[in-house]
């Protein structure tokens, strides 16, 4: 183990994220996620392991690693890694197998489904969701909520789901254009945080059945609401926005700055990237500035339709910076993303500065 990586061990946060192992020729040869990142990098390092875990450590020349807001966060940026670097001693996602979307058709009698395979076709998805099984339980729920087609569109006899109440009954009657619109509705708002108050009635639901001794029912809601929580487990890495934005945060010590950049196209991270600049005795803000000038200007990145920055940084001296659509988020999912860049930012410079001080030791 060299000496880089015996430091970069000790400064290893607490958090879930995930790890990327580097060759000595900069190859990102394994990307890794955990709950708490110091523990199970740490842990390569230590003990006894397989054959095929014994070669990759010795394969790992250095490392780093990006911070999440939670562990299902880490799940899904685990996967977007892996498809982009392919690093071959990850076995796991690499034949293209994906995790879950539930996804409404575009059709005239849409159908809620389950589907690994995200397409640009105008139908609305929702995840990708790391927990396979919780996913399939959520849309079970949805079927019953709000039902849309479940039959062939050619049947002309009431089916089955109809008369369980979990179809909207294209094979018995016709079903206009707006009752389909007022289903899609309720089953985005769930999706958009209408599903509390579809958890709080499902309580009531539960307390109620077992008040009556219905313990089969109320056990059966019991495995729902769980399910439907791990579903919609917060997770920013994956967006339902087709925008394409890049997400910065920055951080400053000892007269350097480091940027953090995600770059978010079709509601997806497909890269994020970490600068390094020394900004001497600067104000912070104005290097930060100083910086979008040169990164889209000399250094010739690609524009994109949204940036989203820290609130810190004065929104008109950054449009006359750079000509895009400048966005300081103050709620929500852009808000989080923001502040996930600026940690990932501090987090990666005080790593630089140790690093620095180690050399001159």
């Amino acid at each position: 183990m060299n000496t880089v990586i015996l430091h970069k061990l000790s400064l290893l946060p607490e958090e879930p994220g995930c790890y990327l192992m580097k060759s000595r020729e900069g190859e990102i040869i394994y990307v890794g996620k955990a709950k708490k990142l110091k523990n199970r990098v740490r842990s390569y390092f230590t003990g006894s392991h397989d054959e095929k875990t014994t070669q990759l450590v010795g394969e790992i020349f250095d490392l780093e690693w990006i911070v999440t807001a939670t562990n299902t966060e880490a799940l899904v940026l685990e996967m977007n890694l892996i498809k982009q670097y392919r690093p071959k001693y990850n076995i796991m996602l690499k034949d293209d197998k994906s995790y879950p979307f539930i996804k409404i058709t575009d059709e005239r009698h849409p159908q809620l489904i389950l589907t690994r395979e995200a397409g640009r076709d105008k139908g609305k998805y929702f995840g990708p969701f790391p927990n396979a099984r919780a996913a399939a339980e959520t849309k079970k729920v949805l079927d019953r909520l709000y039902p849309l087609r479940r039959c062939p569109e050619s049947s002309t006899r009431p089916c089955l789901y109809y008369q369980l109440g979990l179809c909207i009954g294209t094979c018995a009657r016709e079903v206009g254009e707006e009752e389909y619109k007022e289903q899609i509705r309720k089953i985005v708002h769930f999706f958009h945080g209408g599903y509390r108050a579809v958890l709080k009635d499902m309580k009531k639901e539960m307390m109620q059945a077992a008040k009556k001794l219905d313990f089969e029912k109320a056990e059966q809601l019991k495995e729902q609401i769980m399910q439907i929580e791990v579903t919609m487990e917060d997770q920013n890495i994956v967006l339902n926005d087709p925008v394409s934005w890049d997400i910065f945060g920055f951080a400053v010590q000892d007269g350097f700055m480091c940027v953090h950049v995600f770059y978010m196209r079709d509601g997806r991270i497909i890269e994020r990237e970490v600068i390094f600049r020394p900004i001497g005795s600067k104000e912070p803000k104005r290097a930060f500035l100083d910086f979008l000038q040169h990164f889209y200007g000399e250094s010739g990145n690609t524009l994109p339709k949204e940036m989203l920055i820290p609130a810190a940084v004065g929104k008109e001296a950054a449009e006359i910076c750079v000509s895009a659509r400048i966005v300081q988020p103050k709620r929500g999912q852009k808000k989080e993303m923001v502040q996930l860049a600026t940690k990932n930012a501090r987090i990666a410079l005080e790593e630089k500065v140790s690093l620095m001080e180690l050399e001159t030791v």
